[in-house]
C-alpha cells in the first residue's frame, strides 16, 4: 500500500494538484479539498501529524500512512522532507485514489 500511496502522490503531482507539509494538508482536509491524505509515520515529536487522522476520519477523508517523509517528499515533488501530503485534485491517479480508499 505505501508504494501505491507514493505513486498516487507523484501522478497526482503531474496531472492534478496536491497540497504539502502539515498545515497545508490539515487546512485542505478542513476545507474538505482533500480526497487523499499520506502521512509520514516517522516525523517526530509525533504531534506534529498525530491530529491528521482523527481530522481524516472526522471528514471521511482516507488516510494513509507511509513509513518516511524522505521518501514522501520525493514523489511530492520536494528536494526535502514532508510529513504529510494531502491530494486535492486526483487528476490520473484516480484509480489509485478508489484501490487506496478501499
Amino acid at each position: 500500500m505505501t508504494e501505491q500511496a507514493y505513486e498516487a502522490v507523484e501522478i497526482a503531482r503531474t496531472s492534478g494538484e496536491i497540497k504539502k507539509g502539515t498545515n497545508e494538508t490539515t487546512k485542505s482536509i478542513e476545507r474538505d479539498e482533500a480526497a487523499l491524505v499520506v502521512v509520514a509515520d516517522d516525523v517526530l515529536p509525533d504531534e506534529i501529524t498525530l491530529h491528521l487522522e482523527p481530522l481524516c476520519d472526522e471528514q471521511g477523508i482516507p488516510c494513509v500512512p507511509v513509513h518516511s517523509k524522505v521518501e514522501l517528499g520525493a514523489p511530492a515533488g520536494l528536494p526535502v522532507a514532508s510529513a504529510a501530503v494531502a491530494i486535492t485534485e486526483e487528476g490520473d491517479a484516480a484509480d489509485k485514489l478508489k484501490a487506496l480508499a478501499t
